[in-house]
């Protein structure tokens, strides 16, 4: 079965680009471009793990962990931020958070970073 993958952030272009990357990869991938439409996306189809990017306007990455682990303790979050601020690298781990990726990423850390989430996600929740 494919690994499923949510990713979240507010910039529509790289959302559609990592997608696609994803996909060509064999990646179950689907995009959000807010934490509203990932919070809804979350409740309508299962992922396997949410790359979600922490500063975005409206509902940020944090609060989208915090009611993701919420309804869903067992999905996996891997954070992005193009800004590394050590709290918000804090509270996410607080909140859950897998792991947490700095802006720009490779593509391929970021694979082996959803494999290693997914990964635990299985073993953890058997």
């Amino acid at each position: 079965m494919p690994l499923r993958v949510l990713f979240v952030d507010d910039e529509e272009d790289l959302v559609s680009t990592v997608v696609e990357r994803l996909e060509l990869r064999g990646i179950e991938a689907t995009g959000a471009v807010s934490g509203e439409q990932a919070l809804t996306l979350v409740e309508r189809q299962p992922f396997d793990v949410v790359l979600l990017d922490v500063r975005m306007p409206g509902l940020g990455g944090l609060e989208v962990i915090q009611r993701i682990k919420r309804t869903h303790p067992d999905l996996e979050v891997i954070l992005l931020s193009g800004h590394g601020a050590r709290e918000d690298v804090e509270t996410g781990r607080r909140f859950g958070a897998f792991e947490y990726l700095q802006k720009p990423v490779d593509l391929e850390d970021v694979i082996a970073t959803l494999h290693r989430a997914a990964a635990r996600r299985e073993h953890v929740h058997r």
